[in-house]
């Protein structure tokens, strides 16, 4: 991957375009390129997306795009061939078991209903008990204590 960087750092300077400017005219930021220039492929998360970085930077500067894209992916094969089997077979694993998960079609009738902690429902229930205590409570001194006024409006008809 230095061999790359170095090849398109090269071609750039001898083309007199300064970082900045290849950045203007790429949409690409200085630091993508300041890292593929040095080799830094580290600094990517998609290997696709640097393949385009290089392919794009590659025709800006006048050269090969194929033959640096080639090149970028031999290093990738040697890179990736010295990943253990195991490693590679456990990852694969790990991913058909999320898409697994993911695949699962539920009905209402047969999904499985969340568990909840049963202190959730002993305070909905106790909140439900005094919301109607209250009630009661609010209720028998709405009678008792205005019962005067009730009688006095009654006499009155």
């Amino acid at each position: 991957m230095n061999e790359i960087g170095e090849e398109l750092q090269y071609a750039r300077e001898s083309s007199g375009v300064s970082l900045n400017e290849a950045s203007k005219d790429l949409g690409i930021k200085v630091e993508i390129l300041e890292n593929i220039e040095d080799g830094r492929t580290g600094a990517f998360k998609d290997i696709f997306e640097l393949k385009e970085y290089i392919s794009s930077y590659a025709k800006y500067l006048g050269l090969d795009e194929q033959e640096l894209i080639d090149e970028f992916n031999e290093y990738m094969f040697e890179y990736t061939s010295k990943i253990p089997i195991k490693e590679i077979e456990k990852t694969i694993e790990l991913k058909i078991k999320e898409e697994k998960k993911d695949d699962i079609i539920s009905s209402p009738y047969t999904k499985q209903a969340k568990k909840y902690n049963k202190w959730v429902y002993i305070t909905i229930y106790a909140f439900i008990f005094l919301l109607v205590m209250f009630a009661i409570i609010w209720s028998v001194k709405q009678v008792t204590i205005n019962r005067s006024s009730t009688d006095t409006i009654s006499y009155g008809k």
